[in-house]
């Protein structure tokens, strides 16, 4: 019988394709990562929904408003 552990096949970089480094895993290379994190930043892996953003609080829009009337 063999006694070697049970190794997973080896799955290329999802960014480009390459064998994956160890040091990088599951990417080949530090750039790989850095684009895939890019991507996640950016909002591309984002699950769509039919929710609406939260982009601000309501007390927050009202405090932007009264700044301009401090101009006068």
């Amino acid at each position: 019988m063999d006694d070697a552990p049970l190794q997973k096949p080896a799955r290329p970089c999802p960014i480009c394709g390459k064998p994956a480094a160890a040091k990088y895993r599951p990417f080949c290379s530090e750039r790989c990562a850095m684009v895939d994190l890019g991507r996640w930043f950016g909002g591309t892996y984002r699950v769509p929904t039919d929710d609406k953003p939260e982009d601000a609080a309501p007390d927050a829009r009202a405090g932007d408003a009264g700044d301009a009337d401090d101009e006068r």
